[in-house]
C-alpha cells in the first residue's frame, strides 16, 4: 500500500470525523441548559467507552512486548496510536470534573448522614481526594504510553534492537501498576455511582473489556487499511470473549447466589423494567453469537468475516457499558436520552480525530520491530 493514497484517506477522514465530533459536542452542550443532570450522565458513560479504547490498547501493547510473537506486529502501530490519545481523554476528563456533585451521591451530605456504608467510605469517597486519584491515574497512564512511544519512535529512527530489552524492563511493572489504577479508577467513576453497592470482581471485569474492545477496534483498522487477516487476532478475540463471559457470570453467580441486601440490588436494576431485554441481547450477541464464529478457522481466516465479527463485539462494547453505567441513575426502567447518542457521537467524532492524527504520523508498520528480523522466527 503506498503511502500517498493512505494519507489522502486519513486527512479526508480526520475531517468527517471531527466535523461530526464537534457538531455532536455543540448539540451536547445545547442539552446542558436542557437538563444539567442528563448531560453530566450521557457524559460520563461516552467518556468510559471511549477511555476504554485507548486506555485498553496500553496492557495490550505491554503484553506484546513482554511476549512477542507475530501476533502483534500488524497491531503494534494501531495500538501505540490508540494510547497516544490518552493526553486527549485527561482533558475531556474536565466536564466530569466539574459535574462530580450532578453524578455521585456521595457528595451529598445528607445522603452520607443517612447511610453508615457511606460514613465508613467518608476517609476515600470525598471530593478533593476524589480528584487527586483521578490526576494520578492520567499521570501514569500518559507517562507509560509517552515512554512507550518515544521508545518506539527511536527503534524506528535508529535501529536498536537492545531497545527491547527496554521495553520489557517498562512493560512488566507497567502491566501491574495499569492493573492497580484502573481498578481503582473504575471504583472512583463507575462503581461509586452506587456507593453502597460494592464487587471485588468489578476492576478485573473493566480490565479484560477494556482489552476486548482496544483488540476489536485493532482488527477493524487492520482489517479496513492493511486488508490483512489474522488467525492468531482471532485467536486472542475467542479468548478475551471467554474471559469476558466467564467473569460477567461469576460476578453474576457469586452475587446472586449471596443474595445479600447490599449487593443483588446492583442487578435488580438490570434485570427489571426493560434492562433485561438489554442483558439478554449482550448474552446472545456478546458472547454466544461471537464465540461460535471465532471456533471458525475459515472465518477468522478472511478478512471481511473477521473485521465483521470485530465490529459486532465493538457495538456491544457499547450496550455493555451503557447497560453497566446508565442503570445507577434510572435504574427503575429502560431509556436511551437523546442526549446519550449526541454525546456517544461527540465525544467518538474528537476521538477518531485524534487517533487517526497519530496514526498517520508514523509508518503502519514498526521499522525494526525484532519479530521480524531476520534471525528471529516467528
Amino acid at each position: 500500500m503506498s503511502a500517498a493514497p493512505g494519507l489522502i484517506d486519513i486527512r479526508r477522514f480526520r475531517k468527517m470525523s471531527l466535523i461530526v465530533g464537534v457538531v455532536g459536542l455543540l448539540c451536547l452542550a445545547a442539552g446542558f441548559f436542557v437538563s444539567s443532570d442528563q448531560f453530566f450522565r450521557s457524559y460520563l458513560w461516552a467518556f468510559l467507552f471511549w477511555l476504554s479504547i485507548g486506555l485498553g490498547c496500553l496492557p495490550l501493547l505491554m503484553l506484546y512486548h513482554l511476549v512477542g510473537g507475530s501476533w502483534g506486529f500488524s497491531i503494534r502501530r494501531i495500538i501505540e496510536s490508540g494510547t497516544r490519545t490518552l493526553p486527549l481523554m485527561a482533558l475531556l476528563f474536565i466536564p466530569v470534573l466539574l459535574g462530580v456533585g450532578h453524578l455521585y451521591a456521595w457528595t451529598n451530605p445528607e445522603f452520607i448522614t443517612e447511610s453508615g456504608a457511606l460514613q465508613e467510605k467518608r476517609l476515600y469517597l470525598n471530593t478533593p481526594f476524589w480528584v487527586a486519584r483521578a490526576v494520578l491515574y492520567f499521570a501514569i497512564w500518559i507517562f507509560y504510553a509517552h515512554r512507550l512511544n518515544t521508545l518506539s519512535i527511536r527503534q524506528d529512527r535508529t535501529g536498536d534492537l537492545s531497545i527491547s530489552r527496554r521495553f520489557e524492563r517498562l512493560s512488566a511493572p507497567g502491566l501491574i501498576v495499569y492493573a492497580f489504577t484502573l481498578t481503582f479508577a473504575v471504583f472512583d467513576w463507575a462503581m461509586s455511582l452506587e456507593p453502597e453497592w460494592f464487587s471485588t470482581i468489578y476492576g478485573m471485569s473493566w480490565m479484560v473489556s477494556q482489552a476486548l474492545l482496544a483488540l476489536s477496534f485493532a482488527v477493524i483498522v487492520t482489517g479496513v487499511m492493511l486488508k490483512r487477516a489474522s488467525r492468531d487476532l482471532g485467536n486472542l478475540l475467542l479468548a478475551f470473549v471467554m474471559l469476558w463471559a466467564y467473569l460477567s457470570f461469576s460476578q453474576f453467580l457469586i452475587i446472586w447466589s449471596g443474595n445479600l441486601p447490599e449487593e443483588i440490588p446492583w442487578y435488580l436494576s438490570r434485570l427489571r423494567n426493560g434492562w433485561q431485554w438489554v442483558a439478554a441481547v449482550l448474552l446472545v450477541f456478546h458472547f454466544l453469537m461471537p464465540f461460535f464464529l471465532l471456533l471458525s478457522r475459515f472465518l477468522k481466516q478472511r478478512v471481511r468475516s473477521l473485521v465483521a465479527i470485530a465490529a459486532l463485539i465493538f457495538i456491544m462494547r457499547i450496550v455493555d457499558v451503557f447497560w453497566i453505567v446508565t442503570p445507577a441513575f434510572y435504574g427503575q426502567r429502560f431509556s436511551v436520552h437523546w442526549l446519550d447518542v449526541f454525546a456517544l457521537v461527540g465525544l467518538g467524532g474528537v476521538w477518531m480525530a485524534a487517533y487517526v492524527t497519530a496514526l498517520g504520523s508514523a509508518p503502519l508498520f514498526p521499522l525494526h520491530d525484532p519479530n521480524i528480523a531476520p534471525h528471529k522466527t516467528i
